[in-house]
């Protein structure tokens, strides 16, 4: 497989991924929700591309503006695997909570708590000279905090989506190495960032995984005011 397809080959085989793991999911309606949700994420590439990384895309697009249809892709696939995958094989099925156990609704961090993953990205990205890859990482790290705050219940979903979206992640990402040894060599912007990799892959990749999969498995129900108990 040419390296100019790297991207875009396991951007489509993490989609075909998706597919198999809606076919056999039991809450089809958040996983297509939440993939909605996150595609259009894919657009925010300029601030990345090439200051975190810089792989071929399709046309040459990352390159010559920054966005790519690869990205689009990738970020549908990892909103609803990120947001779905710990649920596979459990039996409880969430379910909406009574008004009288909705305390957010009486007060304004609920509403905070939900926009506080953009709120802290946007601000430090203004303010601060840090890589992309981190600010995005510290942004969904503080959603996760935040959702927990707001909603305690929440934080066995936290911890078994941000543990198994890291495995999964990482899995992934390794076969991505094996199939291309020196991809990550090649196209990561490797000393504007830690340098350090978990058997080849980048910790900063982990980082990411681990934080969205930490506030993604539990967004869908703390914005719909669901539990899983």
């Amino acid at each position: 497989m040419p390296m100019l397809y790297t991207y875009l080959s396991w951007s489509v085989l993490l989609v075909l991924l998706w597919g198999v793991v809606f076919a056999i999911t039991r809450n089809k309606k958040k996983m297509l929700t939440m993939s909605l949700g996150t595609a259009p994420l894919g657009l925010t590439e300029p601030l990345f591309y090439p200051e975190y990384w810089s792989p071929p895309t399709l046309f040459g697009l990352g390159e010559t503006y920054g966005f790519d249809v690869e990205s689009i892709l990738f970020s549908f696939a990892v909103g609803g695997l990120a947001s779905t995958l710990y649920e596979l094989g459990s039996t409880t099925k969430a379910k909406s909570m009574p008004g009288d156990h909705k305390p957010g609704r009486r007060h304004r961090f609920h509403t905070l708590a939900l926009s506080s993953p953009v709120l802290v990205f946007a601000l430090l990205e203004l303010t601060t000279s840090l890589n992309s890859i981190y600010t995005a990482s510290m942004g969904l790290l503080a959603g996760a905090i935040s959702t927990v705050v707001c909603r305690i219940d929440l934080l066995d979903g936290a911890i078994k989506g941000a543990a198994i979206f890291s495995l999964f992640y990482f899995v992934f990402f390794s076969a991505m190495n094996w199939s291309h040894p020196h991809f990550v060599d090649l196209y990561w912007n490797n000393a504007a960032i830690s340098g350090f990799r978990v058997f080849g892959v980048p910790v900063e990749e982990l980082l990411f995984a681990a934080t969205l999969g930490a506030l993604w498995s539990n967004f869908y129900e703390h914005r719909y005011w669901q539990s899983r108990a």
